[in-house]
C-alpha cells in the first residue's frame, strides 16, 4: 500500500507542470510536506465544471487523504480508505462511482514504503527498512487518485463547513524490482495520459484502459527510521541512510 509520500514542490512549480487554472487559497497555503500521512490534507489536482459558467478548469485544491463515500454515516471509515487496488475498483461502490467522474492525480516527489528485514541478532522481530521511492529523473510523479464529497448532517445549509473532500490513491501489483521491498505500488501516470485521466467527460471504461500503464523509472533510496513517526517532517526524511547500500539509480519501474 501507498501509507506516506512526499509533496514538497511549491505550488506556482505544479501549477506550471500541470497547466493548472486556478489555485485555491487553501492549496496555496499548504506547506510543504516529507511526511504526508493518512488524515492530511494534500494537494489534489482536479478538473471540475464552474457552478455558474459550466466551464470545466483545472483546479489545484486541497482534500483529506481517506475517501469518505458520500453515504458514510460519519468520517471515520475514510482511515480505511486510503488506498483503492485497481484490480477491485468496479467491485467496491466507495470507489466505482468517483472512478466514473471524480478522478484526480496527486503531485508527489516520492513515496516511501518499509522493506521487512530479518530479525536483528538478539530478536526474535523482523525489522521493517525504509525506502524513499522517487524518480529517476527529479520529475513530479503524479498519483492516481480518486476524491469524493460529503455533506455533515450535524451542520446547517449555510456553514463553509459542511462538505469534506476526500482522496484515495489508486495502487497496483508491483514491478519485479520493486517487488523486492513491497508488493504493491500507487499507480504513477504519464504525463501523456492526465489530460484523459482527469477529464470528466472519459467514462469509467475509457479509463480503466490507463490502470496498466507502467510507471517511470524509479530510485529507491534507504532512508532514516525517522520518517516511520508522523511527528517528523522535513527534507532530512529523504537523505540517504549512511552504510547502507543506496540503490538509487535502479530502474524499479
Amino acid at each position: 500500500m501507498c501509507g506516506r509520500y512526499a509533496s514538497f514542490r511549491a505550488e506556482q512549480d505544479l501549477a506550471d507542470e500541470f497547466a493548472i487554472a486556478t489555485v485555491a487559497d487553501d492549496a496555496r497555503l499548504l506547506p510543504p510536506s516529507w511526511n504526508v500521512a493518512p488524515t492530511d490534507g494534500v494537494r489534489v489536482v482536479v478538473e471540475r465544471a464552474d457552478a455558474a459558467t459550466g466551464e470545466v478548469t483545472r483546479q489545484l485544491r486541497v482534500a483529506r487523504w481517506g475517501l469518505v463515500p458520500s453515504w458514510a454515516k460519519d468520517p471515520s471509515v475514510g482511515t480505511r480508505m486510503i488506498n483503492a487496488r485497481v484490480e477491485t475498483l468496479g467491485e467496491r461502490p466507495a470507489f466505482a462511482r468517483p472512478f466514473a467522474a471524480r478522478r484526480a492525480l496527486l503531485p508527489a516527489d516520492g513515496y516511501y514504503e518499509w522493506q521487512v528485514r530479518p530479525p536483528r541478532p538478539g530478536s526474535r522481530r523482523p525489522g521493517k527498512q525504509p525506502h524513499y521511492i522517487h524518480p529517476v529523473d527529479g520529475c513530479v510523479l503524479a498519483l492516481a487518485g480518486l476524491y469524493e464529497f460529503w455533506r455533515d448532517p450535524a451542520r446547517g445549509p449555510e456553514d463553509p463547513e459542511r462538505w469534506l473532500v476526500t482522496t484515495t490513491v489508486l495502487t497496483r501489483p508491483a514491478g519485479a524490482a520493486l517487488a523486492a521491498i513491497h508488493d504493491r505500488q500507487p499507480l504513477i501516470l504519464p504525463r501523456e495520459v492526465w489530460d484523459t485521466w482527469l477529464s470528466p467527460a472519459v467514462d469509467a471504461a475509457a479509463a480503466r484502459d490507463l490502470l496498466g500503464l507502467d510507471p517511470p523509472p524509479l530510485a529507491a533510496t534507504p532512508v532514516s527510521d525517522a520518517v516511520s513517526s508522523v511527528a517528523n517532517d522535513g527534507p532530512h526524511l529523504v537523505d540517504p541512510l549512511p552504510d547502507v547500500p543506496d540503490e538509487a539509480g535502479l530502474d524499479l519501474g
